[in-house]
């Protein structure tokens, strides 16, 4: 997992022109005279703005400055009509984006195609890997290195988001950096977050950069690198996930993964305090892609690194007969193992496929195959209409 770093310049007030990465300059955000409806998303939000209109359009990228809160009513589209449009809540800020089942909110792109935006980026105030326990651990974001994230409140509150579609996202900055899906940077545990389908992504679906946030029922489908993805020091609990690879699935990215978890960032900091301890209670991940060669192998399917610890607890693994993957859990890493006193209780169908030799095991984690496992609860997905 390589850190992606965006440069993008951005201007601070949302009465300023905004900079983008190609230098143009694009449209001033003007609110209507009362000041809180939005017809349309560019450049920074100051102050409370809510979005107005069941459509519109994501024109570049957009920053919710600290202090602002922006709400999204339930039934919303927002379409990303450039691949480096992305929507970023800032430390200090809040999203109220609270969809129903039969009402979601929706995040896409004119494109329809991985790749078509940049994806959602909530920065909150939560802790960090970093050197010792009483630092408030500051990192800069990857897409703009000027606006930070992380601190030392657990509870931080950043807003909710509930019953939400992120689709077609990932767009490719430079060969070896993309944005994800939804990406949570110290994201504290006040923060609401469930109900959550994540669909056709360029990166990963769902990335988590330290923070103790919170995830109940995601589901995420045809992520072209990690399904899941944890780092720098995360601890909060995933309940109730899914990630597939549908058939006709393809990827370009070279180590593709169901889980991905470093305890640091990028294994630079290998003494760090407050490594990844995370929790993950009833996933569900599967490969069906049948892509000759690269195009089609999943690298591993639960790769636990430097210094990560993982508390996984019925997981479901379930293969096509002809998926091609690498190892099935592998704890090495040239930077660090995976935190030995980590555990999962799983099982992996077809039997057929299992080979313990895909088990890259030297510290001694406790790995407890169980057929009885059932993964996630897939009904809870039932708003999203995906057939399983």
């Amino acid at each position: 997992m390589i850190m992606k770093r965006k440069l993008f310049a951005v201007l601070a007030v949302s009465t300023v022109v905004f900079a983008s990465c190609s230098s143009d300059k694009d449209p001033i955000v003007t609110p209507p005279v009362d000041g809180n409806e939005l017809t349309e998303l560019n450049g920074s939000i100051s102050g409370n703005a809510v979005v107005k209109g069941n459509t519109i359009n994501l024109k570049g990228a957009t920053i919710v400055r600290a202090g602002s809160t922006l709400t999204i009513p339930a039934g919303t589209t927002i379409t990303a009509t450039d691949k480096n449009a992305y929507l970023l809540i800032e430390k200090d800020a809040k999203i109220i984006a609270k969809g129903t089942s039969s009402s979601p909110i929706t995040f896409t792109s004119t494109t329809k195609n991985s790749g078509g935006w940049g994806g959602l980026i909530i920065n909150g105030n939560a802790p960090l890997s970093r050197a010792k326990e009483s630092d408030a651990s500051t990192f800069p974001t990857e897409i703009n290195d000027q606006i930070q994230y992380g601190g030392n409140k657990a509870d931080d509150n950043s807003g909710e988001l509930d019953y939400i579609v992120i689709e077609y996202s990932g767009s490719n900055i430079t060969q070896d950096k993309e944005h994800n899906g939804l990406t949570l940077n110290g994201v504290g545990n006040g923060t609401k977050i469930s109900n959550i389908f994540i669909k056709a992504g360029a990166d990963d679906g769902i990335e988590f950069f330290g923070g103790t946030v919170n995830v109940t029922n995601l589901l995420v489908v045809n992520s072209e690198d990690d399904m899941f993805d944890f780092t720098q020091g995360y601890t909060g609990t995933i309940s109730n996930a899914y990630g597939i690879w549908e058939s006709s699935f393809t990827t370009n990215e070279e180590d593709p993964r169901g889980i991905e978890a470093d305890g640091n960032h990028d294994g630079s900091t290998p003494t760090a305090f407050g490594q990844s301890n995370f929790k993950i209670n009833d996933m569900t991940i599967v490969h069906k892609a049948t892509a000759a060669g690269t195009a089609g192998t999943m690298k591993e399917i639960v790769k636990i690194r430097r210094g990560a610890k993982a508390t996984i607890n019925n997981l479901l693994i379930q293969m096509n007969e002809t998926a091609k993957f690498g190892s099935i859990f592998d704890f090495t890493d040239s930077k660090g193992n995976g935190d030995k006193t980590s555990t999962v209780v799983y099982s992996f169908n077809p039997a057929s496929l299992f080979d313990i030799a895909k088990i890259k095991n030297p510290e001694g984690v406790t790995l407890t195959k169980n057929e009885t496992q059932t993964g996630a609860n897939t009904t809870a997905f039932a708003w999203t209409k995906y057939s399983f």
